[in-house]
């Protein structure tokens, strides 16, 4: 006996699809210039591999089965996603990959990566891109690891991986920042690491999965809320759960609007140098990578992604 992969072929499901819209075995058999009997046959080979009636024998129709219906329902999107396979192979021969995935710092400005993914679409390729939120060193993990292509806001030097290839970015300054109504907010300046430590810090998890991870701004024995994005740690300081150190681009509109006031510390300002880095294909960059990496040569377009943060998120 047949089994169903034998008998779910292309042309069986194309054969269903023409037997459910010509309305009986013997109009589908004249449409594709076969004698009815061999309409019937196939169809019952595939009643029989599936043990279900299709079509309702009751009938002089061609009416389907709620099984029959099933079948035409997921046939026709399975013969869809042939279609689109067999279009994607064609392609990809042309060199674009089939799939090209991005780690994004959640420092990076997501509206430019948005506009960037825009632009990349309208080139109509057959790539289709993957987007990873990613925190400190969880960013230069997925590159290492194999988990995306390209890495966007490594805020460590990437050094000389191996299969790895980094450039600068550009510059980040942190700035630390409270609520209007923190406790902090009102105090004399500069805030010592005493004052700091009296009171909760916000901090951005780290999203790597081997090791410890980096941590960066707290304090030994401070009360810490570990929140997964850069933008989840903005959002619990508006909403004065803590103070702590965020991208001065990302606080700049807040501080504008009122609603984040900046402090000045004693301890030294922090300014992280960025990286963006990408895998080195043994057969060299496909059309995807070298597309990216050309937007990246622009200064400008480096600028944007550090610094074009949308207050509204």
């Amino acid at each position: 006996m047949q089994t169903p992969r034998d008998v779910l072929t292309p042309n069986a499901l194309s054969l269903l699809q023409s037997v459910a819209a010509a309305g009986s075995f013997a109009a589908a058999a004249r449409q594709l210039g076969l004698v009815p009997s061999a309409v019937t046959y196939r169809i019952r080979q595939i009643e029989d591999a599936l043990d279900v009636l299709l079509f309702d024998r009751a009938s002089r129709q061609a009416v389907l089965t709620e099984a029959g219906a099933e079948l035409l329902r997921e046939g026709g999107r399975l013969l869809e996603e042939i279609d689109a396979v067999s279009n994607r192979v064609r392609r990809v021969a042309t060199g674009w990959e089939p799939q090209f995935t991005i780690a994004v710092d959640s420092v990076v400005s997501l509206p430019t990566v948005m506009d960037l993914v825009q632009a990349f679409y309208e080139l109509q390729p057959p790539t289709r891109l993957r987007l990873r939120n990613e925190t400190l060193s969880g960013t230069l993990e997925a590159l290492t690891t194999g988990q995306a292509d390209l890495a966007l806001g490594i805020p460590i030097e990437p050094g000389t991986l191996a299969g790895l290839q980094s450039r600068p970015m550009g510059e980040l300054a942190f700035v630390y920042a409270v609520a209007p109504g923190h406790a902090l907010a009102g105090a004399s300046e500069p805030l010592t690491d005493e004052m700091l430590n009296q009171h909760r810090a916000v901090a951005a998890a780290d999203s790597a999965q081997r090791g410890t991870g980096l941590t960066i701004g707290l304090l030994a024995g401070q009360d810490v809320l570990t929140v997964p994005t850069m933008h989840a740690k903005v959002e619990a300081q508006l909403r004065g759960l803590g103070g702590g150190f965020v991208p001065e681009p990302m606080a700049r509109a807040h501080v504008e609007s009122g609603r984040l006031v900046l402090k000045q510390v004693e301890r030294a300002s922090r300014t992280a140098r960025m990286h963006y880095a990408w895998r080195s294909p043994r057969l060299g960059p496909g059309r995807a990578l070298q597309w990216w990496l050309g937007q990246l040569e622009s200064r400008t377009t480096r600028e944007a992604l550090l610094n074009a943060h949308d207050a509204m998120w």
